[in-house]
């Protein structure tokens, strides 16, 4: 049911993250509660693990990857016509190298951000609340558009089973997050482009992103073959190199909240030393936008790991909706974006 990959850091002893067949959460066919037994030795244990056995079709990833290298060898001004200015507060769209920051640095990256797609007439949309409404795509790569809502259908029915699989790992019914937070999830997708670090004589490289923890519940992470995705396990970086035919999935603050720190957000960034681009498609699984998010009440002791956290923020101590606590981190990485389409 699983098995380790992965090496350790330069200068580090190997250390694997497990490897997860999840096909009996998608399909229903199979041991379901030996699967989350693994999930939840991951989650403890790692915070990272990979998933196979998902059952989204391999074809679709590499049409998908064929045309995101297209969108992405684009000249600039075509790239821009999609820029994140015209997604208005649906926050959509394309951003250049720099664009986005993390812990205030810009990252050396490009990406387009996506998410489900909603009607002007969604309440939601009408009411101007921000990341709900349209994507934007380029119309020099008509047949993004269809790859990549196809794939966010894809890997929601993906969050969904594995999100089972994380409740029943803490003892609870399968469907406890999805009768609370994801009957209807926040779903983000993005398209990241990180072109090749520059050498530089300082010690400290360039990152594609920076150290951080994700926002919400569950990322499913398609990277390609060029590497350079880390995670932190105590002091040590570990490689999270790609395996064919795998995600990468790891738990966000909201899961970190909910369980009192059993399951944490692990710090992880991106350094592309492969001297060529590198593509990855993050998808964040997410509750939705007006759920109040709250300790599972079985729970009673926190572990606390502020002091260790890469912001010095405890999750634990926030208050309010999912909608809440991700603007206010979404904001602070496109603050030009944020005077202009935010209340």
């Amino acid at each position: 049911m699983t098995r380790d990959a992965t090496k350790g850091a330069p200068g580090e002893d190997a250390v694997g993250l497990p490897v997860i067949d999840v096909g009996p959460l998608v399909s229903g066919i199979g041991d379901r509660v030996l699967v989350a037994a693994a999930i939840g030795r991951a989650c403890r244990e790692h915070g990272f693990f990979y998933v196979v056995g998902h059952g989204v079709d391999a074809g679709l990833l590499r049409r998908l990857e064929q045309l995101g290298r297209r969108f992405f060898a684009l000249p600039a001004e075509q790239k821009e016509a999609i820029r994140m200015e015209r997604g208005g507060r649906a926050w959509r769209g394309y951003f250049g190298v720099g664009g986005e920051l993390t812990s205030g640095r810009p990252d050396l990256k490009e990406g387009l951000y996506f998410g489900a797609e909603l009607p002007e007439d969604h309440p939601r949309v009408r009411a101007g609340v921000p990341l709900h409404g349209k994507n934007l795509f380029p119309s020099a790569v008509p047949d993004l558009r269809g790859a990549v809502l196809e794939t966010i259908a894809a890997m929601t029915r993906v969050g969904h089973a594995i999100m089972e699989g994380i409740a029943l790992s803490l003892g609870l019914d399968a469907r406890y997050f999805a009768e609370r937070y994801t009957g209807e999830p926040l779903v983000l997708f993005r398209l990241f482009n990180y072109p090749p670090a520059p050498p530089s004589a300082a010690q400290e490289p360039s990152w594609g992103v920076g150290e951080h923890t994700d926002y919400g519940l569950l990322t499913l992470l398609w990277q390609d073959d060029a590497g350079g995705l880390q995670v932190k396990s105590g002091t040590r970086w570990l490689e999270a190199p790609p395996i064919p035919g795998s995600f990468v999935c790891n738990i966000g603050d909201m899961l970190d909240r909910m369980t009192r720190g059993r399951y944490r957000s692990t710090p992880h960034r991106v350094v592309n030393a492969a001297g060529r681009d590198r593509l990855s498609f993050p998808f964040f699984f997410d509750p939705d936008w007006d759920a109040e998010v709250r300790p599972i009440e079985a729970f009673v002791e926190v572990l606390d790991d502020h002091e260790e956290r890469w912001d010095q923020a405890s999750v634990h101590e926030f208050r309010g909706t999912y909608g809440d606590y991700l603007l206010g981190k979404v904001s602070k990485v496109f603050p030009e974006l944020r005077r202009d389409v935010l209340p």
